[in-house]
C-alpha cells in the first residue's frame, strides 16, 4: 500500500448540505436492512408453520439450523465479498450480492424439504453478508461526516422495516381466507424476490465511491462524480460552501492480509476488541431472541401459528424508533457515552424481561410490550456497532474490516444463538431459555464497558481523521 497526494474530495464530499441526492442514495443503499428484516422476520414468521404436516414437517431445532444457517451463509459471504468490495469496488459489488439474494430468495419458494431449505438459506446468507460489507462502506463514503452517526443508525433501524413488511406479509399470506400456510409462506418469498428486482433499477444510478477510485488511482474519474454530484445539489441549494484548504492524503490500493493483521491486532488493537464485543453481543442478542420468537409464543403461549406476526408489529416499531431518536445524540453527545449507555441499558432490560418470563408474570401480550421497550434500546446499540466498525478503521480495508468483525461476531453470537435457542425451548423449560437472555445481557454488560473506556470520539470527523486518531 503506498499513499498518494493530498486531495480535496473527502472535504468537497463533507461539506455538501443534505440534498435529494443524498436520500436517493440512503434509499438505494440502505434498503439492504430492508432485505435482511425481511428474510429474518419471515423465518421467525413462519417457524412454527413450517413445522405443520402439510408444509414441510421441520421440528423446532430444524428451523433453528435454518436461521443459523443462513447466519453462516451471512458470514462467509461477508468475508468473501468483503475483501472483493476493497479490491473490486463498492458498486460492482453491491449489485452482485443483490443479485444472488434475489435469486436464492426465489428458489426459497420452491423448497420441498429442511435440505433444500437449508441450501438455499445459506446462499440468501451470503448475498445479505456481502451486502454488509458493501454497502457501509459505500453510505459512510457519500454521506457529510457531520450527520453519519444519525445517518448510519436510521439506516440500520430499516431493517425492522423490513420486518414488518415481512410481519405483514406472513399475516395476510398465511391467513386460510387468502392462500393459507401450505402455500402463503412461498409466496412470501416470491414477493421478497420481486422487491429485490426493483431495488436493482434504482441502484444501477449510485455512482463508485470518490473516495474508492482516489484510493485505486483513479482521481479524474473522482473528480468528475463528485462534480456532477456538487451541480445537483447546487441546483437545489445554491451556491455551496467554499472547501477547505488542505486536504486528505489517499491511500492506494488495496493491504495484504500481513497489514490487515498488523493494523487490526496492533495499531488498532483496542478498537478492535471493542468493535468485537459489540458485534459479538448485538448478535447474539437478535438472533437468539427474533430467530426463535414464534417458538416462545406458540410454545409458552398458545399464540396460533398463523398470529405470531402480530406480535412482531410492536417489537418491530419500537426498533425503528430507537434509532431514529436517539441517533442525533451520537453526532451531539458523541460516540462513546451513547455507545455506553446503551449496550448497559440493553442489558439491565434483557435480565429483568428474562426474570419476569421465568416467573411467569408476563402472557404473550406484556412479553411483546417488554421486548418493545427493550429493543427500542437495543437497536440503537446493535446499530452502533455497524457504525462503529464502518468508520474507525482505514479506508484502504473498511470493507473487509466490516466483513472481517461481522463475521467474527455474528458467527459466534448469530450462528450459534439459534441453534441454542431452538434446544432451549424444545426442552419446555422457562428458566432454561431465561437463562439463554441472561447470556445475552453478559455480553451486553461486556460491551458497554470496554465501550465506556476505549470507544473513539468519532462525531462529525471526516472518515480519514478518524483512521488517524489515537
Amino acid at each position: 500500500m503506498t499513499i498518494s497526494a493530498a486531495s480535496p474530495i473527502p472535504a468537497r464530499l463533507d461539506r455538501l448540505p443534505w440534498s435529494a441526492w443524498h436520500w436517493r442514495v440512503v434509499l438505494a443503499l440502505g434498503i439492504a436492512w430492508v432485505l435482511d428484516g425481511l428474510e429474518v422476520t419471515l423465518i421467525g414468521s413462519i417457524g412454527s408453520v413450517l413445522e405443520r404436516p402439510d408444509t414441510l414437517g421441520l421440528t423446532a431445532a430444524q428451523v433453528g439450523w435454518t436461521g443459523s444457517l443462513y447466519i453462516g451463509g451471512a458470514v462467509i459471504g461477508a468475508l468473501l465479498f468483503g475483501r472483493l468490495t476493497d479490491r473490486l469496488g463498492r458498486k460492482k459489488l453491491f449489485m452482485l450480492t443483490l443479485a444472488v439474494y434475489m435469486a436464492a430468495t426465489l428458489a426459497t419458494a420452491f423448497a420441498d424439504g429442511f435440505l433444500f431449505l437449508s441450501v438455499c438459506r445459506f446462499i440468501t446468507g451470503l448475498g445479505i453478508g456481502g451486502e454488509y460489507a458493501a454497502i457501509n462502506s459505500a453510505i459512510d463514503e457519500l454521506i457529510p461526516a457531520r450527520v453519519r452517526g444519525r445517518v448510519n443508525l436510521a439506516i440500520n433501524a430499516s431493517f425492522w422495516i423490513g420486518a414488518a413488511l415481512g410481519a405483514g406479509l406472513s399475516l395476510v399470506l398465511l391467513d386460510e381466507r387468502v392462500l393459507g400456510p401450505a402455500l402463503g409462506w412461498r409466496a412470501c418469498f416470491i414477493l421478497g424476490a420481486l422487491l429485490a428486482v426493483a431495488i436493482i433499477l434504482v441502484r444501477r444510478h449510485v455512482p463508485e465511491s470518490p473516495r474508492w477510485l482516489l484510493m485505486h488511482g483513479r482521481r479524474e474519474e473522482a473528480h468528475r462524480i463528485v462534480a456532477a454530484i456538487e451541480e445537483e445539489v447546487r441546483r437545489q441549494h445554491g451556491e455551496l460552501a467554499p472547501v477547505q484548504a488542505g486536504g486528505h492524503e489517499a491511500a492506494r490500493g488495496a493491504p495484504g492480509w500481513r497489514e490487515v493483521g498488523a493494523v487490526l491486532l496492533h495499531r488498532y488493537r483496542m478498537r478492535s476488541l471493542v468493535v468485537l464485543a459489540m458485534m459479538v453481543a448485538q448478535a447474539f442478542v437478535y438472533n437468539a431472541i427474533f430467530f426463535t420468537y414464534s417458538l416462545v409464543l406458540t410454545r409458552f403461549y398458545a399464540v396460533a401459528d398463523n398470529r405470531v406476526a402480530l406480535y412482531i408489529f410492536p417489537f418491530a416499531l419500537g426498533n425503528v424508533l430507537g434509532p431514529l431518536l436517539l441517533g442525533p445524540l451520537f453526532d451531539s453527545l458523541g460516540r462513546r457515552r451513547m455507545i455506553f449507555l446503551t449496550f448497559l441499558i440493553t442489558g439491565i432490560g434483557l435480565a429483568l424481561t428474562g426474570w419476569a418470563f421465568m416467573a411467569g408474570w408476563l402472557n404473550a401480550l406484556t412479553l411483546a410490550l417488554c421486548w418493545t421497550a427493550v429493543f427500542f434500546v437495543a437497536s440503537t446499540a446493535a446499530s452502533s456497532a455497524y457504525l462503529t466498525v464502518s468508520e474507525v478503521f482505514p479506508l484502504e480495508m473498511r470493507a473487509l474490516a466490516i466483513s472481517i468483525f461481522y463475521a467474527i461476531g455474528t458467527g459466534t453470537g448469530g450462528f450459534l444463538a439459534p441453534v441454542l435457542f431452538g434446544w432451549l425451548i424444545d426442552s419446555g423449560s422457562r428458566t432454561s431459555v431465561a437463562m439463554g437472555y441472561a447470556l445475552g445481557a453478559v455480553l451486553a454488560f461486556m460491551a458497554a464497558l470496554l465501550a465506556r473506556r476505549h470507544a473513539v470520539n468519532a462525531e462529525r470527523r471526516p472518515l480519514e481523521e478518524v483512521a488517524s486518531l489515537r
